[in-house]
């Protein structure tokens, strides 16, 4: 496994999806549709990205 990190390349917004994606061996679009539909849910999803995309590091 690779470390947790936002990507340069494949990013849409920020690169969290993509890069949860690269970390546990999924594809991209898979989590990101499982991302917008947790949005549906009550909960602090957004808030969560959010404190993902500050906190991940960026690949060099």
């Amino acid at each position: 496994m690779t470390s947790l990190s936002r990507p340069r390349d494949g990013r849409w917004i920020a690169g969290v999806c993509a890069g949860i994606a690269r970390r546990l061996d999924l594809d991209p679009k898979a989590v990101r549709i499982a991302f917008v539909l947790s949005c549906l849910l009550p909960g602090p999803q957004f808030l969560a990205y959010l404190i993902l995309w500050v906190l991940m590091p960026s690949e060099d």
